[in-house]
């Protein structure tokens, strides 16, 4: 008789029935993440993982779980070498990326923005690197390149691949099961460059308190997690926004409301060459200015730079404001 494979009661804990089966420890996800990033897996046994998981839907704890053993296996550093964590795992469908423009108005006025994320796994939607390159803005290859660009211009990108080509190749699954994996869940919380505070967006709600709660069991400092425009760190200005916030292991939920009584057009199509018309003022845009201030407000609420919501909109406006309209 064959023996066991040691990822087998992995599989087995989430597969054993409606009675039987159930969620990992926070132990249990850091052991079965680990022999995943060790590739001690069978490509039979990822997939049942992947999608068991995605059947029930991930806990906070297997959350938590993953994110450790992630960040041990990359080698998470010992103190922080950015300000700002901004996950980009989602891409842009319906209105152009101006989430980018608001980490980089954050990175003019001297906070240092770490953005890392996925990109090209779903057709028809824009990912940052092709944001970015309209804009003169390199996406970094190695950690090590990312810690030197903060270093000089407050703000670096990274694909998943660099954090971890692993993480890519699973994420690029997706076509082969037909549904997203939990890497898309967990791939927002890494914090590769350990900010002190960290910024995210969800699509689903439910996923909104899994975000919040992970990080209370992480013990991250600062984090914010809210619906964000298709699934990215950007407010849509146009609805109410319930930021949900954990600040040194006390969670909260706030409410935005919305900036306009009206919702605006989507744009008929997206072209990433708009982003540097906007910044330099040749492009005017209400709904783009907007998403631009309000997602800064929140960051910049976030890292305690305002005590409440209409100073951070204003800090932002007023960043806006005096932008410098020839950076791009």
């Amino acid at each position: 008789m064959q023996e066991e494979h040691p990822f087998a009661p992995y599989i087995r804990i989430l597969g054993k029935g409606k009675k039987g089966s159930r969620g990992f420890t926070v132990e249990e996800a850091y052991e079965s993440m680990t022999m995943i990033l060790k590739d001690e897996v069978t490509a039979e046994q990822l997939g049942a993982f992947l999608m068991l998981l995605r059947v029930k839907e991930e806990t906070p704890e297997e959350v938590a779980g993953f994110v450790r053993a992630i960040r041990d296996f990359i080698g998470y550093p010992d103190t922080a070498q950015a300000d700002l964590d901004w996950s980009s795992y989602a891409g842009k469908r319906r209105h152009s990326p101006w989430y980018v423009l608001s980490a980089l108005l954050l990175a003019e006025n001297g906070i240092k923005v770490c953005m890392h994320g996925a990109e090209g796994h779903t057709a028809g939607r824009i990912y940052t690197s092709e944001v970015l390159k309209p804009l003169g803005i390199k996406t970094c290859t190695t950690l090590e390149e990312a810690k030197t660009e903060i270093q000089a211009h407050n703000f670096s990108y990274m694909p998943l691949q660099t954090i971890s080509q692993r993480l890519k190749d699973i994420i690029e699954l997706r076509p082969f099961l037909g549904l997203r994996s939990p890497i898309h869940t967990v791939g927002r919380m890494i914090n590769p460059l350990r900010a002190p505070c960290s910024i995210q967006a969800i699509f689903h709600p439910g996923y909104q308190k899994v975000h919040q709660l992970a990080a209370q069991i992480l013990e991250e400092p600062h984090l914010a997690v809210f619906k964000g425009e298709a699934g990215e760190v950007e407010r849509n200005p146009d609805t109410d926004c319930t930021v949900s916030s954990v600040h040194n292991g006390e969670m909260n939920d706030e409410i935005w409301p919305a900036l306009f009584n009206k919702r605006h057009v989507k744009e008929q199509s997206l072209d990433v060459n708009r982003l540097p018309g906007v910044w330099r003022g040749d492009d005017t845009d209400e709904y783009a200015e907007a998403a631009i201030t309000s997602t800064a407000a929140i960051a910049l609420q976030l890292l305690g730079k305002a005590d409440s919501q209409q100073a951070a909109l204003q800090q932002a406006q007023d960043m806006w404001s005096a932008r410098d309209k020839n950076r791009f």
